[in-house]
């Protein structure tokens, strides 16, 4: 009982924190709010100090935090959120507005990725419902392609064709249902590949388990066992789709931007770019509330999907020791990605050639030219060193910090509500509203969030796996905690979530692109690749190269990060599907036995 008011407890104070970190935000900003509404309102004043201090006063921010936090927590219990200081307009009706407009967003882009997982499923899914996994290659080209697109790209590029050189769909501007189509597709596509892949190695484990069996013996149909084994499998992925969830809502601000949709996270970047702290503070508690209330129901829905059986521990392990990887492909793709940034690192980034703007791919320039005339393989590949390294960096210290926490679940929980709240794009917006803009700012945002769905899958997957009968049978032998740890529990939670740190390995290197397309990273003339996309973009339709470059080569990326991830698994996944079959099929034969053995009148 105590262990569940200390989490309560932890969990409060956490919550309360954050709070209070947002309501701090206009003192706790590098530069005086002051200036900032001079500067919007009346650019023809002379700042004195005299001005200032009025201002100060005027906006409630004159005294110190205390007066700061309660004036602005006052305001919310009156259901004031206070007025921006560029228009000077109320800012809850603006951002209650702005949050319609994304939720709309994130219900349709959900659904599409959805969709999108299932069909990429779908092949594993007939497979296994016929008991014929052995011959599955893990993996696969479409999904890691899917995922390694940055949304923004894959917005540029439908609203481009489908938009406006097709004209099928609306592109810009938010006035229907219509309108919704090209976005939401930009934003599930990926966000569909990524939940695909993880359910798709969830899939196998659920057909061998002997409820699986016992249904093939019995004569149930394929579809109705691969029915099962989703919803087997779905309480494991709950944590991340929570994760999609306020990614959807508030990481949306570059599509937002594409497709000029007045949504929550285009709103919170225009208010941190213009240092209108009081709508960036009913942005970010929207979306702070948002992750609560998304946390909460997927703890719902992943305890009445599983039932009593986390209590009971008669859950079977969804999981086994995967050997080292294996197979060409991983080899061929990294082989490919050393080629291209061995090439690019022997140019020369910055050189400049007026007479060369927007050459298509030749002999010289195999990767074309940009609007300046440098070579776009010679950026690409010192923009590798910003991006790639960076990544990986990135990618494996979120791993270990999320095998860390994952295993002390009551203490990360609290920790992976809160970080669940602040998509990369908004810490990025707080860390350039409290201490400014600069090239350390992608590395900060991105590393304090990659951890948490790492830390929600392990503690997951350590939840069901402690539920297991052979965790039950080693406990009633004796033993301990640390033997359990180490020969039962990590063998069983560490390669999925080593897996699932590969497959996030991309979304990295997309996030670090993504912040610096926003202009809220490294800056010209860095080679940084979401700089290169931005700085490419508007060349999309006369000079694609310019563009597809650098996408091309964080697809590669994509395709190495997941079929690496495959060969985790694929040796085990053809002993297991040997046993699986060998299993039904001496079920099927004992069940046909004993219904021969049986007297006609019991029959």
């Amino acid at each position: 009982m105590w262990q569940r008011v200390a989490a309560a407890g932890w969990r409060t104070l956490l919550a309360v924190g954050l709070v209070c970190g947002i309501g701090l935000l206009p003192w706790l900003t590098h530069t005086d709010p002051a200036h900032t509404v001079l500067k919007a309102r009346s650019a023809e004043r002379e700042p004195t100090p005299e001005v200032l201090a009025d201002i100060r006063q005027q906006l409630g921010i004159d005294g110190g935090p205390l007066h700061v936090l309660t004036g602005w927590l006052g305001g919310l219990v009156r259901g004031d959120a206070g007025q921006s200081w560029i228009s000077g307009a109320d800012v809850l009706p603006d951002v209650t507005r702005a949050l319609g407009a994304s939720l709309l967003l994130m219900g349709v882009a959900l659904l599409v990725a959805v969709l999108t997982a299932g069909l990429i499923c779908a092949r594993t899914l007939r497979l296994g419902a016929r008991r014929r996994l052995g011959g599955r290659r893990a993996g696969g080209s479409l999904s890691a392609v899917l995922a390694s697109l940055p949304e923004f790209l894959v917005a540029s590029v439908l609203a481009t064709v489908v938009g406006v050189q097709l004209g099928w769909l609306p592109a810009l501007g938010w006035y229907g249902p219509q309108w919704t189509v090209l976005p939401a597709l930009a934003l599930g596509l990926p966000a569909g590949a990524v939940l695909g892949r993880l359910l798709d190695d969830l899939l196998p484990g659920a057909f061998g388990e002997p409820w699986a069996l016992a249904a093939a013996a019995r004569g149930l149909t394929g579809r109705s066992v691969a029915r099962q084994a989703v919803r087997r499998c779905v309480p494991a992925l709950l944590p991340n789709l929570g994760l999609f969830v306020v990614g959807l809502t508030g990481g949306a601000v570059a599509v937002e931007q594409v497709f000029d949709i007045p949504g929550l996270g285009r709103t919170t970047l225009q208010a941190a770019l213009a240092q209108d702290l009081p709508v960036l503070q009913a942005g970010t508690l929207a979306l702070v509330l948002l992750a609560a209330l998304a946390t909460g129901a997927t703890r719902v829905a992943a305890r009445l999907l599983t039932g009593p059986a986390l209590r009971d521990g008669a859950l079977s392990s969804l999981h086994r020791p995967a050997p080292p990887a294996g197979g060409v492909l991983p080899l061929l793709y990294g082989a490919v990605l050393l080629a291209v940034v061995g090439a690019g690192l022997a140019r020369d980034p910055l050189a400049l050639d007026t007479g060369q703007r927007l050459r298509a791919p030749s002999p010289d320039h195999p990767f074309g030219t940009d609007a300046l005339g440098r070579d776009l393989l010679a950026r690409v590949g010192h923009g590798a060193l910003d991006t790639l390294l960076l990544a990986a960096a990135i990618s494996a210290a979120a791993l270990l910090v999320g095998v860390l926490l994952g295993l002390l679940p009551r203490v990360s929980a609290p920790l992976v509500d809160t970080v669940n709240a602040l998509p990369p794009v908004l810490v990025a917006l707080l860390v350039t509203a409290v201490a400014g803009s600069g090239a350390a700012t992608p590395a900060l945002a991105v590393g304090a969030v990659a951890w948490a769905p790492l830390a929600a899958h392990t503690s997951s997957l350590l939840r069901q796996e402690r539920a297991t009968l052979h965790i039950t049978a080693s406990k009633g032998l004796g033993a301990g905690r640390v033997h359990l740890l180490r020969h039962e529990l990590l063998p069983a939670v560490v390669p999925p979530v080593l897996r699932h740190a590969l497959l996030r390995l991309p979304g990295v290197a997309l996030a670090l692109a993504s912040l610096g397309f926003l202009g809220l990273g490294a800056q010209p003339p860095s080679p940084e690749w979401g700089l290169l996309l931005a700085e490419n973009q508007p060349y999309a339709e006369r000079a694609p190269w310019a563009v597809l470059a650098p996408a091309a080569v964080l697809a590669l990326l994509g395709a190495l990060a997941v079929s690496a991830a495959g060969g985790l698994r694929q040796p085990v996944l053809r002993r297991r599907s040997r046993a699986v079959t060998e299993g039904v099929d001496g079920a099927e034969r004992r069940s046909a036995a004993a219904t021969e053995k049986e007297p006609a009148g019991a029959r």
